[in-house]
């Protein structure tokens, strides 16, 4: 098929990207063991990373020529980019106006929040995985716990809502602390949404006999909280199943990537922090824009360049498969 002919980044299964991640840094200054070892990892460069205009460039062709509408920033810790302040700015003032959103552990957004919502950012998406300063300790290999909590207060300040937590559970670590967790958010207003742990570490120690599960979690939660599913048709593309809470309206999310995988409604597409289209989280390939545009293509040329990357898109990401195998980069290196 002629991929020039189209307007957005379809693919062949009839899915089309309107959400693009985009990875400002590999870096990042926790140390989780479900992503990397307590010495962390080989940094990219600084000659390899996309600079700040490139970066404007690429998400600009993605809202004016590809159709993508949503963008989220990332990591690593997309806080430790020096130039993110002026990155979201210039995102924000594109028309159409894309919604800009944020993930970040937290650390550092106590001093930026109110500078990001004044450059436009919509809100931001912070994870963390316990309240309890030992496990986070435990888990994050720093001792950093009051830094998220109070970036998460500045957030909620600033007006960069709904302030969303990501928690992943990890088996004797965190596996019992849903209920605190719940609590804990709950009583503040922000929306907690746990995700099962997915093979995306840098170690390749990810054992699905160990992963805590969306049944176990919700298990936890159901009777203490009175989960009831939301409208499900409601859901979209939207990764999270939705329950209410005691019968809302406060609601909890389950992202169940891998035992009830929502390949089929993918509507996400990835930009490394070094220029590398990934059409899935769980790619093996990637498809270079850095090299062209540093060799003078027109915006036309990267945009179909990105459309061909997106067409070749597999149906899922096939975990659940015998032959699987795990992406080489770690999730700090892709952008979640």
């Amino acid at each position: 098929m002629d991929t020039t002919t189209q307007l957005g980044l379809a693919d062949s299964y009839g899915r089309v990207a309107t959400d693009l991640r985009v990875s400002l840094t590999d870096r990042c200054n926790l140390r989780c063991s479900y992503c990397m070892p307590e010495e962390g990892l080989d940094w990219l460069s600084k000659p390899e990373l996309l600079t700040d205009d490139e970066i404007v460039r690429l998400v600009s062709i993605a809202v004016r020529q590809l159709g993508v509408h949503e963008i989220r920033f990332t990591g690593g810790e997309p806080l430790l980019r020096r130039g993110l302040v002026g990155i979201v700015a210039r995102t924000t003032e594109l028309a159409p106006r894309p919604q800009v959103s944020l993930t970040t552990n937290g650390i550092g957004l106590a001093r930026q929040a109110q500078a990001l919502k004044d450059a436009g950012l919509d809100r931001v998406n912070v994870s963390l995985d316990t309240i309890r300063p030992d496990t986070f300790q435990q888990l994050a290999r720093r001792d950093r716990i009051k830094d998220v909590i109070a970036g998460l207060e500045a957030a909620q300040t600033a007006g960069l809502t709904p302030v969303k937590v990501n928690a992943v559970l990890m088996r004797g670590v965190n596996d019992q602390q849903a209920p605190e967790l719940l609590e804990f958010c709950l009583e503040r207003g922000y929306e907690l949404r746990f995700i099962e742990q997915m093979p995306l570490d840098a170690q390749h120690g990810w054992n699905r006999a160990t992963m805590v599960t969306a049944d176990e979690i919700l298990e936890q939660l159901a009777d203490r909280f009175g989960l009831e599913p939301t409208d499900a048709a409601t859901r979209g593309s939207a990764p999270a199943e939705s329950f209410t809470v005691h019968g809302g309206p406060q609601t909890v999310g389950i992202i169940a990537s891998v035992t009830r995988p929502f390949c089929g409604d993918c509507d996400r597409v990835r930009l490394t922090a070094d220029g590398q289209v990934r059409d899935c989280l769980f790619a093996r390939t990637e498809s270079d824009l850095r090299t062209p545009l540093r060799d003078g293509a027109s915006d036309e040329e990267l945009a179909d360049r990105w459309r061909r990357a997106m067409w070749k898109k597999l149906p899922g990401h096939g975990i659940n498969d015998p032959s699987f195998l795990q992406p080489t980069r770690p999730m700090s290196a892709i952008g979640g």
